[in-house]
């Protein structure tokens, strides 16, 4: 829903207090003269945030109107793990670490909105990207009448000059690493890191080893492999070499792990949703063991059937978070399915990291349905081998069938 600006009272503001949002911060005080209440959310980016309570108190905000929470266990419980339960990558590499923190933050903008009897929320995501289309799908389908401010939407401002213009005066801090062009942009959290823009624009040049920031460069990884145990219940990991932890303790010590031995690295070109191709890097530490360790649980205790339609849902479930329906009835639905092939995904794996890579080398569980029985080469088994002419023969029936009629159609 659209209002006037005289009829924004007051606004939510995703605020990281970083440059961009707090110039956005007193541009929403500036142009709408709302009052703003800030929300900053801790997903485990790795930055200290009492500095920017600091900064909003400077730029006027009541110490009532600043919320900083620390969300970083329920993202890795009701957000990253649900989206590991299904194997999730979008296009096939991409592991979803920014899309996937997205619903979360405008999940908690909400609640404050309603809390605080605010008239509408902000994000500082620009026109181009996935994020505005993220948050904004969020917003609405928690509120629907919510009124949403995109400045790089709205404003006037064409380049980093004007914004910087704007901040002097506005007496708006500004740290000198930030009055120069910055040479690539990222986004942090618990689950990944990804770098995007300026130097990283051009698909055909390597990455610079100074993008790198939570991953160690494989070749400098230790020249001995290190192996590793992740325990699962239900499908999500709850231990590692034998130590239960929370899902964000868990998370953490996997991106460790992954930092060491230079694990979680892509250079990627992925279709955006708004309809342009972007060149990216992302780190994904923990997350690139986490999936080789799940899917290696899943091969001892999912079914064929299952395993094989959970894979055929997979492109479409990564898709609907890529794109930002996390909140859609059809990823609810595509969840509750995954989540039932689940139930006895429990078990234990064994990994080998080495290098840039996790290898699993092992994997035990209760709910097995691995039978040595029946695959072994050796005699005694419990698998006649004389069943398998009948099993073929049916199902060679219809290419019989089509290969004589190709034969008589030969003859005319």
């Amino acid at each position: 829903m659209t209002r006037a600006k005289k009829d924004i009272k007051k606004v939510v503001l995703a605020y990281s207090g970083g440059l961009d949002t707090s110039i956005i911060l007193k541009w929403l005080q500036t142009t709408y003269g709302a009052e703003v209440v800030t929300f900053t959310a801790d997903l485990g980016q790795g930055e200290e945030l009492g500095p920017a309570r600091e900064k909003a108190l400077l730029l006027g905000v009541k110490p009532e109107n600043i919320f900083i929470e620390d969300l970083r266990e329920e993202f890795v419980r009701d957000y990253v793990f649900p989206m590991f339960r299904a194997n999730a990558v979008y296009e096939g590499l991409y592991l979803l670490g920014t899309s996937i923190a997205r619903p979360l933050i405008a999940k908690k903008q909400i609640e404050i909105a309603r809390k605080m009897g605010a008239d509408a929320v902000c994000h500082g995501a620009t026109g181009k990207g996935n994020d505005q289309v993220r948050f904004e799908l969020g917003y609405y389908a928690l509120e629907p009448d919510i009124t949403v401010i995109a400045p790089w939407r709205e404003w006037d401002f064409h380049s980093r000059t004007d914004l910087i213009a704007f901040a002097e005066a506005h007496q708006i801090p500004i740290s000198k690493d930030k009055r120069g062009e910055a040479p690539f942009s990222t986004d942090a959290n618990l689950l990944h890191t990804s770098s995007e823009g300026k130097v990283l624009e051009d698909p055909a040049q390597e990455t610079p080893d100074y993008v790198y920031s939570r991953t160690g460069h494989p070749e400098d990884a230790p020249n001995e492999p290190q192996y590793i145990t992740i325990d699962f219940e239900k499908g999500d990991a709850v231990a590692v070499d034998g130590v239960a932890l929370t899902p964000a303790a868990l998370l953490a010590k996997l991106n460790e792990l992954g930092r060491q031995h230079g694990i979680g690295r892509l250079d990627l070109v992925e279709n955006r949703f708004v309809g342009m191709k972007s060149r990216g890097m992302y780190e994904t530490p923990g997350g690139s063991i986490l999936l080789v360790a799940h899917r290696g649980i899943e091969s001892i205790t999912l079914d064929r059937g299952a395993a094989h339609l959970k894979d055929e849902l997979m492109p479409r479930y990564s898709e609907l978070i890529y794109n930002g329906f996390w909140f859609s009835p059809e990823r609810e639905m595509l969840q509750a399915a995954i989540d039932k092939s689940q139930e006895l995904v429990t078990g234990r794996v064994r990994l080998k990291l080495y290098k840039g890579s996790a290898t699993l080398v092992g994997r035990e569980s209760p709910w097995s349905l691995y039978d040595q029985d029946l695959v072994t080469f050796e005699e005694g088994g419990t698998y006649d081998q004389r069943d398998a002419e009948g099993f073929i023969k049916l199902n060679a029936l219809r290419l019989r069938t089509l290969a004589k009629r190709a034969a008589r159609g030969a003859k005319k």
